[in-house]
């Protein structure tokens, strides 16, 4: 009887062993293949998803949180996440993105030909998710104010109207484009002009608009990997406003091939905004420069700034700021675009002969637009260069590159690694040779604003100083006793050492290496000749909006210097 007790005791003992191994081993391996069974869901999910987006019209972007209250546009259900169109405004959740693709049209870039030309076309109505406080263009109420899918917005001249206020001849009605109608290049007009090119006529001057007097049509190029990476949402919200085919992605299309589009608007009227750093205005003027070589010089449009990258220093030359981070609505920066005045730009040919090697290598040619310098900016420059080749992802917000330059000003304080430029340069201004203080800089301006937006030419302001303009054929040279002197400079608490102006600069570095830089693209050079001399002017758009307290001040000194001159001629 003991013998079977204790033979029923250690059986059940077992039994209750493989019991726990069995609900642990399920404990542990449900919950993986839980995770697995969803991560394998969710990727079939993105394929489809994918694929939906590869083949639809509409230019879907997916998103796990709308900015704003959002309904589908098909099923108007609330939706949190889901698929919106880039061009279109269109809002769908996840399940109903093949019915949206079946049941709605995008926005036409051109134009379906049915017999004639066009002249106007209808508005295109999208249902629901209007834009806060926009006002009904009937009764003048607000619209969207209530938590339904309702109200109606034309996707083109972006006028909305309440479901109760619309009739049947607003949905015929002829569109206007509304208030941006003189920058949009409509669909009727692509679609003309495309058929004229197939006639092989090329009398474009009698197509609407093109014969329109105050039609000055923008095409907009925004570099997405610029500075606070603001450009993919920049390119969405234009895409919006503006007709799709105006909008380009530069890490997709080169500026030339984008340019082109010039050539099928009206002669001397087409506005680009470039969205991007200095660099990237530079690759889009050499483009332009492309233009005239082809022989297209009728058509080089007028160039804008929307600053996007760390210095923006040409930018902020021409009154568009030091920096945009979303503070001013696309709107705003569409109507600073119209009314801009045209200015010429002056650019230079930057052209570093090496010395030795029986002069067997070619020189090696850059284009200058702000700035060229040997010395610790440039040493600065190209650290902060290696560093972010290196890792690339670290860069991506301007305060971050800023607080980088930081580091290495300061580092090059304590070692001063470029003392003693005076003694292994020489410098010629139009031919005639000047005589160097002690330095360790020399930087060669072209445009008012250096070093992420510091006056350096005019230095604290309280000495006079020749005028200095971005247009006159002038390149102002100043000298710099090293980083701290630099910092002061950029504070106001001291002066730079002005050298002189004058149309061609020469510099021969005649031993050792030394960090130089052109626009902020740096590199180490040996023993050289760098000849500065006048290549081109570039058609530029200024933007007069408020003027700082600096920059008011510097204003009256110079008009203050030039009396002064005359009074003395």
């Amino acid at each position: 009887m003991e013998g079977t007790e204790s033979r029923s005791g250690t059986s059940s003992s077992i039994v209750a062993d493989w019991s726990l191994v069995f609900w642990t081993l399920c404990s542990v391996i449900l919950p993986v293949l839980i995770t697995l069974w969803c991560s394998f869901q969710r990727s079939r999910r993105q394929v489809l998803i994918r694929d939906i987006f590869r083949k639809s019209k509409h230019d879907w972007h997916y998103t796990d949180l709308f900015g704003q209250p959002s309904y589908c546009c098909v099923c108007a259900q609330h939706i949190l996440q889901g698929a919106f169109c880039n061009c279109c405004g269109l809002r769908v959740s996840e399940g109903c993105l093949k019915k949206a693709d079946q049941l709605f049209l995008c926005k036409e870039i051109m134009m379906r030909r049915n017999g004639g030309a066009h002249r106007s076309m209808p508005h295109h109505w999208i249902r629901g998710n209007v834009p806060l406080c926009s006002c009904c263009m009937i009764c003048k109420q607000q619209c969207g104010t209530q938590p339904k899918l309702c109200d109606y917005r034309c996707v083109w001249c972006q006028f909305t109207v309440h479901d109760e206020c619309i009739m049947d001849c607003l949905k015929t009605e002829e569109c206007t484009f509304g208030e941006f109608r003189d920058l949009i290049i409509p669909p009727y007009y692509l679609s003309t002009i495309n058929q004229m090119r197939k006639d092989k006529r090329t009398n474009y001057e009698k197509v609407v608009p093109y014969c329109r007097k105050h039609w000055m049509p923008v095409i907009i190029l925004a570099n997405t990997r610029s500075g606070n990476n603001m450009g993919e949402t920049l390119l969405g919200e234009f895409k919006i406003l503006l007709n799709p085919v105006q909008v380009f992605d530069l890490s997709k299309i080169a500026p030339a091939k984008a340019l082109q589009l010039c050539t099928l608007l009206p002669c001397n009227t087409v506005r680009v905004l470039v969205c991007g750093g200095d660099g990237t205005v530079g690759w889009v003027l050499d483009a332009i420069d492309e233009m005239k070589i082809k022989g297209q010089e009728r058509y080089i449009p007028q160039v804008a700034i929307l600053p996007l990258g760390t210095g923006n220093d040409l930018s902020n030359t021409l009154g568009w700021g030091a920096g945009y981070a979303g503070e001013v609505p696309v709107e705003q920066i569409l109507r600073n675009v119209m009314e801009a005045d045209g200015i010429k730009l002056d650019r230079w040919k930057v052209q570093v002969t090496n010395k030795g090697y029986y002069n067997l290598r070619k020189p090696k040619v850059f284009t200058m637009n702000n700035y060229f310098s040997i010395g610790p900016d440039a040493l600065m420059a190209l650290n902060f260069h290696a560093h972010r080749e290196k890792t690339p992802s670290l860069f991506s917000s301007r305060i971050i590159n800023k607080a980088v330059y930081f580091f290495y000003g300061t580092k090059d304080c304590l070692v001063q690694e470029c003392k003693d430029l005076n003694k292994k340069v020489e410098l010629e201004l139009d031919g005639e040779r000047i005589e160097l203080p002690n330095l360790e800089g020399i930087i060669v301006l072209n445009i008012g604003y250096w070093g992420g937006g510091c006056r350096l030419w005019e230095g604290m302001g309280d000495e006079p100083y020749p005028l200095a303009r971005h247009d006159d054929g002038l390149l102002e040279v100043v000298g710099v006793h090293g980083s701290f002197h630099c910092a002061q400079i950029q504070v106001k608490l001291a002066n730079p050492v002005r050298l002189g102006q004058a149309h061609t600069v020469r510099l021969i570095l005649k031993s050792s290496k030394m960090p130089m830089q052109v626009d902020g693209e740096p590199w180490a050079q040996g023993p050289c000749t760098v000849t500065i001399t006048h290549k081109t002017h570039a058609l530029m758009l200024y933007h007069s909006g408020e003027q700082t307290d600096d920059e008011a001040s510097s204003v009256s000194e110079q008009d203050h210097t030039r009396e002064q001159t005359d009074e003395d001629v």
